[in-house]
């Protein structure tokens, strides 16, 4: 099976980013200390789940932050949809500057980028850990990676789903981040942010693009 769909967001009635899902409690360990680097506490538990407005929920090619202290993150997004659970690809958008105030409070600050193509879970779950994600950003005119890895270091989707929930499945009508890889060269704003989900067994990828929009911070 090759199934791949166009994601519905009014199906979506609750959103959750997973945080600190790490398999490889080095390579977690390491993405904490960045993002300590910019004043951001610690996670009480690892992996912790943030509910977050499904207002902000966009497959637009634009999105509107406040300042210059932004940037995005590449994750697989999981879909518990009227048909199944599907997969597809978000950024897990923050404000760096809220951060430090408050975790839980820097997620609501800005629009989450998602691809409209979604692939049903069932035809990558044999092969889960062989899909590779990767980013560019651009800054200044200039494209370079960002970040690229096996989604093999964050945890199985369905051990995300039991930890979240009472089973091996997400809530009917939920969206969850499910967690990004560390960067390339330390946290970066950018104008532009590329993404994708490459899947090399059944030779297929998803990819998203969206410009960064900064409006002026008057204090």
């Amino acid at each position: 099976m090759n199934s791949a769909g166009k994601l519905n967001l009014g199906q979506v009635r609750q959103l959750v980013i997973a945080g600190w899902t790490g398999r490889d409690v080095a390579a977690l360990e390491k993405h904490i200390r960045e993002l300590e680097a910019l004043g951001v506490k610690r996670p009480k538990t690892a992996p912790i789940f943030y509910r977050v407005a499904t207002s902000l929920l966009t497959t637009g090619e634009t999105i509107e932050v406040l300042g210059d202290h932004s940037s995005g993150e590449a994750e697989c997004v999981a879909y518990s949809l009227d048909d199944g659970i599907w997969v597809g690809l978000g950024s897990d958008h923050t404000d760096r500057k809220a951060e430090t105030v408050g975790v839980s409070l820097s997620k609501q600050m800005c629009a989450r980028p998602v691809s409209r193509d979604i692939w049903r879970f069932g035809d990558v779950a044999p092969h889960w850990d062989d899909l590779v994600l990767r980013s560019y950003v651009g800054v200044n005119g200039e494209r370079r990676l960002y970040q690229e890895g096996s989604v093999a270091a964050m945890r199985p989707l369905p051990e995300l789903f039991k930890l979240y929930g009472e089973g091996e499945s997400l809530p009917a009508g939920t969206a969850m981040f499910c967690g990004t890889l560390a960067v390339h060269g330390g946290i970066t704003p950018s104008q532009t942010f590329e993404m994708e989900l490459d899947d090399p067994v059944l030779k297929r990828k998803i990819a998203h693009r969206y410009r960064v929009q900064t409006l002026p911070d008057r204090g």
